[in-house]
Parts: structure tokens; C-alpha cells; sequence
């Protein structure tokens, strides 16, 4: 599909049925499609600064606050180009979850245009398109790396409002929905679980790639949701599902493949820290759900910074 076709489909369908009807139809053109699209329009200028090989070390990198190439998006790319990165991000994730992703990135940026992007590999073989910038690693790979969920290790967040410091209630932070559900079962543990599931130190010192690193068993922290009730391991189930919802089906269910098949939710540790929680008011702000393939480490404090790694 050319940008031009791709530009025909996405207004007809949006002359024929606004709102959230013509944002699912841009979803149907995949992200790989225009990653494919957009790697064609590349001139000779732009190819030499944001097209590396594959296994280029600046691919596996993950981080908070970084730009993978010194080039912004809203700078270095053309119009229609910036227009094919925009509905790339957008299309990883699920339409309904797409618009709050792209406010997120208004507040924490400004917007994508001041994002960066980078292409390792070219379409058509094995390849990865990552987007990063605030609060942001992001990642399209058509599959090309095997045994990993979202391609690779990424990284999301918000800061909500201007203060980095958010309120007890995160006011309107994007992802604090998930730690409402965290807390649930939190609440529904016994008091012998909550001082198992209750840690004092700090949960990881985020330190790019080494933030995502999967622990052995004998030193992974908090209560084994194999431990749990059949009614406290549905919980933690919901909280899994609300971890995935934002993102895009194929990838929630390649992720939820990984980690049944590394044991299911029942090998997952789950853990809440004390010492980071915003407001003393025993809603706890950082957690984290950890197992033999997965990390996903929610640290509230003192706005939201999540790091994620599911792997075989």
C-alpha cells in the first residue's frame, strides 16, 4: 500500500463514518505495512541517519527519556512522512487506548514531532522500527525477534500535570488505572500476605537496559501468586489484562503466549513497596509482577515510569 492509497482509505473511511469508526479503519492498515511505506520514502540524505543494521546495538537499548537518533521526527521528516510515524505509533496500540497514548505524549513533549525514530533491518527481511523520546521505548517489529513480546524490552509513562511530583491520585495520569487495579489485591490479601507481599527497600535503580533485567527465582521479591487464593489469583489475572489492554491484539496475545508459557500467572511473583508511596496513604504507588520471562515494574513515584520485558 502506498501513503496515497493509505491517505484514500483513512478519509473515505472518515467521510463515511467519524470518530472512533474511521480511527479503526486506519488501524487496518498495519504499522509493518507503513514501517515498509516509509522506508521506501526515505531519500539517499535521510537513509544514512536513521536506517541501521539489524542487529545494531542501539536496538535492544531501552530507556525513560532518550532520543535514539539526535533527529526529530517533527524536523528531520517530511509531512507525509511524519503523518506514516504518527499512524505507525498509534497503530501499536488498540484504537480506543491510541487517542490517550498520543495526549500523553502532547503533555510529557509536546508531541511525537519531538520524538525520534529509527529503522534497524529493512522491510521485507528481518527489521525494527523504535520510537522513542519521554516517557517512551516503543517498538514494531512484523516478528522478526523471536522469543520476545512487543519486540524487545520497552518503556512507558506520564507525568500528570506540571508538577513532577503528582498528587496521592495521580489527578489524570493515563496509566494510573493500573495501579487502582494492583491495589485490589493488595487489599484482598490476609495479613500474613501483605507483610510477605509489602517490601521496604526499593524495588530496581532504573538504569536503562538493566532496569528490565529477569531475576532468578531466589531473588525475585514480594508473595508467589501461586500462594494466592483461586479469588486473589483472578485478581492479579485482571491486573495482567489491564497491563495489556493499551496495546494493539496481536501483541497482547503474543505477550500472554510468553507467559503461559513460562507457567502462567501462578510462577509470578508480586510485590509493593513501601518506602516510595506518594501521600503516606497505603495506596501503594510502585509494585511489580516479575517471573522467569516476564518484568513489569510500575514505579508511581513520583509520577508513573513502567518498564516492561516478556520473553521466552
Amino acid at each position: 500500500m502506498t501513503r496515497r492509497d493509505f491517505l484514500a482509505v483513512t478519509s473515505a473511511a472518515a467521510a463515511a463514518a467519524p470518530g472512533m469508526a474511521a480511527e479503526k479503519a486506519a488501524h487496518k492498515s498495519t504499522s509493518e505495512t507503513l514501517v515498509a511505506t516509509l522506508f521506501k520514502s526515505l531519500t539517499a540524505e535521510q537513509r544514512p541517519a536513521v536506517v541501521f543494521p539489524f542487529d545494531h546495538a542501539l536496538r535492544s537499548k531501552v530507556d525513560a527519556n532518550w532520543f535514539i537518533v539526535p533527529q526529530k521526527i517533527g524536523q528531520f521528516f517530511n509531512r507525509d512522512q511524519q503523518a506514516m510515524i504518527r499512524e505507525i505509533f498509534t497503530g501499536l496500540y488498540r484504537p480506543e487506548f491510541a487517542p490517550k497514548v498520543m495526549a500523553q505524549v502532547k503533555e510529557d513533549a509536546g508531541g511525537i514531532e519531538n520524538y525520534s525514530a529509527a529503522l534497524f533491518g529493512e522491510p521485507g527481511g528481518k527489521f525494527e522500527f523504535v520510537i522513542t523520546g519521554r516517557h517512551c521505548t516503543m517498538r514494531c517489529d512484523g516478528d522478526s525477534v523471536d522469543g520476545a513480546a512487543f519486540g524487545g524490552p520497552i518503556m512507558y509513562g506520564h507525568q500528570s500535570g506540571p508538577n513532577d511530583m503528582e498528587a496521592p491520585d495521580h489527578g489524570q495520569n493515563v496509566y494510573w488505572y493500573q495501579a487502582r487495579r494492583a491495589n485490589e489485591v493488595f487489599a484482598a490479601l490476609d495479613g500474613k500476605q501483605r507483610e510477605l507481599a509489602l517490601v521496604k527497600r526499593a524495588p530496581r535503580a532504573e538504569a536503562q537496559n538493566k532496569t528490565v533485567q529477569i531475576k532468578p527465582q531466589a531473588e525475585r521479591a514480594g508473595i508467589p501468586v501461586s500462594g494466592m487464593s483461586k479469588d486473589q489469583r483472578g485478581l492479579v489475572e485482571k491486573v495482567l489484562a489491564d497491563l495489556l489492554l493499551p496495546y494493539r491484539q496481536r501483541d497482547a496475545d503474543e505477550a500472554m503466549k510468553l507467559v503461559k508459557a513460562r507457567g502462567g500467572v501462578e510462577a509470578l511473583h508480586m510485590s509493593f513497596y513501601k518506602n516510595l508511596d506518594v501521600g503516606n496513604d497505603g495506596v501503594w504507588d510502585v509494585w511489580q509482577l516479575e517471573g522467569p520471562g516476564m518484568v513489569w515494574y510500575f514505579r508511581g513515584y513520583p509520577h508513573v515510569h513502567t518498564w516492561v520485558n516478556v520473553q521466552a
